[in-house]
């Protein structure tokens, strides 16, 4: 099947894989745009699979202030060499993740690092409202573990949906990322500023 230019390039740009990565996704999936998607999406987290157990010990830390002056963000991400965090495609993924952070607030990094008292207070609410909606218990139990997960998902930083591609999670954004540049590479630590809180 001959797979058009447009077609490679349309796939580059929605997914910023390399050029004979698409255009090997696009001959694997007959031209199907939305399989060649998922195909990289999958080999991606495999490479990213392989690259996990390896030391990350260098990497960058950005300084991103939203337009305005209203909100800033200090992120810092680390990746195996230092050859890496100078390239460009580095520097651009650090800095959507902190245009990330600074778009939506999570509380903390993954949702095993979300504080165990905001949780708790979480759930005290949860099922305060559940028994104010007169739902028999067993019922409200599956409410308030849904919302809970729910909760987690939208406060834990790997979890959200990414604002530049709600698509995917930023934790598979990162995945991706590992698999495009080749490194592993982890989200250490983040800090939230913002007038008036």
């Amino acid at each position: 099947m001959t797979i058009s230019a447009s077609l490679v390039k349309e796939l580059r740009e929605r997914t910023g894989a390399g050029m004979m990565d698409c255009k090997r996704a696009l001959q694997e999936n007959t031209g199907d745009l939305e399989k060649s998607i998922e195909y990289l999406r999958k080999k991606g987290v495999a490479k990213a699979a392989k690259k996990a157990g390896r030391e990350t010990r260098e990497g960058l830390v950005e300084a991103y202030i939203h337009p305005g002056g209203g909100v800033g963000v200090l992120i810092e991400v680390n990746c195996e060499t230092d050859f890496v965090a100078r390239t460009p495609e580095f520097q651009s993924f650090v800095r959507d993740i902190a245009m990330h952070i600074a778009a939506t607030n999570p509380l903390a990094l993954s949702a095993d690092d979300l504080d165990p008292e905001i949780l708790e207070k979480e759930k005290e609410i949860y099922v305060g409202q559940a028994m104010e909606e007169g739902k028999p218990e067993e019922i409200a139990q599956k409410i308030v573990v849904g919302r809970l997960r729910k909760f987690r998902q939208e406060n834990a930083l790997l979890e959200q949906p990414f604002v530049k591609n709600p698509d995917q999670t930023v934790g598979e954004y990162v995945q991706a990322t590992i698999g495009k540049l080749g490194e592993n590479m982890q989200v250490r630590r983040f800090a939230r500023f913002q007038i008036g809180s």
